[in-house]
């Protein structure tokens, strides 16, 4: 069997998917939940976050993107309040949970990017960047 650029991208998601759980899972939270956590504190001080903006940042569908801030606010990582100029939105708000365990969810994160890039130089790291945007605008076509 070839393997081709699809094979290995899904070999890589699925390491990395079960690294990034494997690391969570002391914190109470998946390695999806970490990345959406950290992308809303940080958004959050540009002004309010909603879930169409989660849905975009990650390339989510609205039913994952609903099941999986649905589970956040379950597990104390999120708030939603209504939004005074629009009742259907809801303004996704950090808890003080999701503000205190952001500091090791970005040391796991540089710790799982560190061993995901070990042994390449910046130009390969650079070219690979560049290579999995034009992927990623190739699917979107």
């Amino acid at each position: 069997m070839k393997k081709d650029c699809g094979f290995w991208i899904n070999v890589l998601s699925h390491k990395l998917k079960k690294r990034m759980n494997a690391n969570m899972q002391n914190l109470g939270i998946t390695g999806v939940q970490s990345r959406v956590m950290h992308y809303i504190l940080v958004k959050c001080d540009d002004g309010p976050v909603f879930q169409r903006d989660v849905e975009s940042a990650f390339g989510l569908s609205r039913s994952t993107a609903t099941g999986i801030l649905q589970l956040m606010e379950k597990n104390g990582l999120i708030l939603r309040e209504s939004v005074a100029s629009d009742a259907r939105l809801k303004s996704l708000i950090p808890t003080e949970r999701a503000a205190h365990l952001d500091a090791q969810v970005m040391e796991y994160l540089h710790q799982t990017e560190q061993c995901l890039t070990r042994g390449m130089s910046s130009a390969q790291l650079t070219q690979f960047l560049e290579t999995a945007a034009l992927m990623s605008v190739n699917l979107d076509e």
